[in-house]
């Protein structure tokens, strides 16, 4: 339910608090004299916010088997015919024997492969209906020898590069604010992983260091050293980087679990998207060393996609116009520790048009949760709540051209949404509660000059540039959302600031209409909104009829009528007055 009239008419009898659920928004409706204390809570368990988002279960799809079909089994045998009775035994036999656009059916079990589909191939690889179907890159390491105090497995043969960026064999860069690895991380760029019993243990850069819950990969000495008994306990290793990658367009992988990859930075994800028209769906990916799921190629579709665990970043996305989020699950990502940037946590699209996230959930990653950056244009972000992230919920930055409507942005360490050097934004029915700054407007030097160099290292490369990526905010709209709480030590609500003290709000192009705003108390926060009103410093407001007589902005009192577009795009009545998301 939510604010169908008015807020004032509303507030005249109750008032009107947000509560969120486990990331879903109810309303709890408190009268002025009540000793109750309002305040928003998270009080459902992490699943039943994530219900409808992210993959089914591995092992619950039930994809069709088409007549035809090329089906492998663990215990098939690649000298088979493919067939139900004699199936293949690897998923690349039957990538060489499927014909264009044939269906790979995988039966049960667990699939110890890297697979790819090339250029020229358009596949279907899907699990067989209702059976579970993992591609794993771990092994399993038996024969453990007692070392002092340590554990030891000879043979350990495998090296894997841990460049600290994208581009293998470059180092982490010179400028301390802009480098990937934190310095009290220094092993977060190794891409090996152990687990015993399924519990990751963490790495260490020499034998020394080794201790329970630790491990050493000393390739030198070709061996690895564990600091917990793995006596009558299993352990697996990663000893695979690559796990799905799809390069024949218009190929489709659904319904199968990816886990357990020692993918390295500059390889990018465990699933990689490289050829057009691609469709992920009902796909987990988990325990990948760097990157779940990298998108780098137009026309991609995931749909129902979870990224559980990466090391670094749930999903990636790079020139990937046309790209459709649909349902996604982000979360617990960034588990080595990377720096909040230039990138970590749930999902990164950069240098993109057209780019839509519709739908699911990015929480409780280390980092931010979903942030688009460096000329990524006509951007859609519906009906998705972004909780419990360590920093920032959602970002645009550099940026021009979005919608953010109908989404709850809750509890986050850093703001809620924040918009930054980033143009042409409508924020509509949003519920934005308990972050660090709710909703955050900023403008900084690199709106200034378009001819300098931080402009040419973040804009796309394939197109000249665009006169509508100013880089600077302005034509903003805020409207109809619900703006509640701030963390602890807040210092506004709604902040606008110009870091460059040049031009005031009025030059900006902002409008704010429409909005309720809730604090705890007059005093928490003591602002309620911060706006540039001129050249210099910006203003804080103390209260709703402050800002409204100082600077003309919610002078409607009222929600605003849901304009046509947007209600297409939400699936609502054109002119529905209504204030925050829609939740069930």
């Amino acid at each position: 339910m939510g604010l169908r009239r008015s807020a004032r008419a509303w507030l005249a009898t109750a008032a009107a608090v947000p509560v969120i659920a486990g990331g879903v928004v109810g309303w709890q409706l408190l009268r002025e004299d009540s000793a109750a204390t309002p305040q928003p809570v998270y009080t459902a368990p992490a699943e039943k916010a994530e219900a409808g988002a992210g993959s089914l279960p591995v092992g619950r799809t039930a994809y069709k088997v088409p007549r035809g079909a090329v089906i492998v089994a663990p215990n098939g045998s690649d000298g088979a015919s493919g067939t139900s009775s004699a199936p293949l035994r690897t998923i690349a036999a039957a990538i060489s024997r499927a014909p264009d656009g044939g269906t790979i059916v995988l039966r049960r079990g667990v699939y110890h492969e890297s697979v790819t589909v090339p250029d020229g191939r358009r596949l279907k690889i899907q699990a067989h209906p209702g059976e579970a179907v993992w591609l794993d890159g771990s092994s399993r390491l038996t024969g453990w020898k007692p070392s002092g105090s340590r554990w030891e497995y000879d043979g350990w043969t495998y090296r894997f590069d841990d460049s600290p960026s994208y581009t293998k064999g470059e180092s982490d860069g010179d400028n301390p604010a802009f480098r990937f690895l934190d310095p009290s991380y220094p092993m977060a760029s190794h891409p090996e992983q152990v687990w015993v019993d399924g519990v990751a243990q963490q790495q260490v850069a020499s034998a020394d260091e080794v201790k329970p819950g630790t491990f050493f990969a000393d390739t030198d000495g070709r061996r690895l050293l564990l600091g917990s008994d793995p006596t009558r306990h299993e352990v697996r290793a990663a000893t695979l980087q690559e796990g799905v990658t799809l390069k024949g367009a218009g190929s489709v992988l659904r319904g199968v679990g990816v886990r357990r990859y020692a993918t390295s930075i500059p390889q990018l994800g465990t699933v990689k998207v490289l050829g057009p028209n691609i469709t992920v769906e009902n796909v987990t990916v988990t325990d990948s060393a760097s990157t779940g799921i990298s998108v780098d190629a137009p026309h991609a579709r995931l749909r129902r996609v979870t990224a559980l665990r990466a090391g670094m970043l749930g999903l990636h996305a790079n020139y990937a116009d046309d790209l459709r989020m649909e349902n996604v699950l982000a979360r617990g990502n960034n588990t080595e520790h990377f720096r909040a940037a230039p990138v970590s946590g749930g999902i990164k699209i950069t240098r993109s048009r057209k780019a839509a996230v519709v739908g699911g959930v990015v929480s409780d990653n280390r980092g931010k949760g979903l942030w688009f950056d460096e000329t990524v244009q006509d951007i859609t972000v519906t009906g998705l709540r972004v909780v419990r992230n360590t920093d920032h919920g959602l970002v645009l930055e550099l940026c021009a051209r979005a919608v953010i409507a109908d989404n709850v942005v809750g509890d986050n360490g850093g703001d809620g949404v924040k918009i930054n050097d980033t143009s042409e934004v409508r924020i509509w029915n949003n519920v934005l509660t308990r972050n660090g700054r709710n909703l955050h407007l900023i403008q900084d030097h690199r709106g200034d000059d378009p001819n300098a160099p931080s402009h040419a290292t973040g804009r796309d490369p394939r197109r000249a540039p665009d006169p509508a990526m100013t880089w600077r905010i302005g034509r903003i709209v805020v409207a109809d959302n619900v703006i509640a709480f701030g963390r602890d030590g807040s210092s506004c609500l709604l902040c606008v600031e110009d870091t460059t003290h040049q031009r005031a709000a009025s030059q900006l192009a902002l409008t704010v209409d429409g909005n309720t705003y809730y604090r705890r108390d007059s005093g928490d926060p003591a602002v309620l909104v911060v706006w540039p009103v001129g050249q210099g410093d910006p203003k804080s407001f103390k209260s709703e009829s402050e800002f409204r007589n100082a600077t003309g902005q919610e002078k409607s009192r009222d929600p605003l009528p849901l304009p046509a577009d947007l209600a297409s795009l939400l699936g609502k009545p054109a002119g529905t007055r209504h204030q925050g998301a829609w939740r069930p």
